[in-house]
């Protein structure tokens, strides 16, 4: 039997098809699972080295700083990394200073990720 399309974003899709009561029950399962030990260990890479630019937009920062950090998923920064850009786009704020806290952004983003892996 060939095994369909199963891949995390797939199981999330499934779960949110699911009733309240359901999604529970799958939690409840996944946690079991976990509790069984023999959990595989997920590699996590180092940043890759891309110099900050001289004059670098804040649209600019964010591209590179997904390629930076490939192992950080989009979602995990996109709320704060948003705020960020509204914050330089509606209010006005120096890139300089947004693209810096972007960067911190990232860093953290990294950090939380290699705590979890460990």
């Amino acid at each position: 039997m060939r095994k369909k399309n199963r891949t995390s974003a797939k199981l999330v899709e499934l779960y949110e098809t699911l009733d309240t009561e359901r999604q529970n029950s799958l939690f409840d399962f996944a946690e079991y699972l976990t509790s069984l030990g023999d959990l595989v260990t997920k590699e996590i890479g180092q940043p890759e080295a891309i110099p900050r630019p001289e004059q670098e937009t804040v649209v600019g920062a964010i591209k590179r700083l997904k390629v930076t950090y490939p192992m950080i998923g989009s979602m995990t920064v996109f709320s704060d990394a948003s705020s960020l850009m509204t914050e330089h786009m509606v209010s006005g704020r120096d890139a300089v200073e947004v693209i810096d806290d972007m960067e911190k952004l990232f860093a953290k983003a990294y950090q939380d990720l290699l705590q979890e892996n460990t």
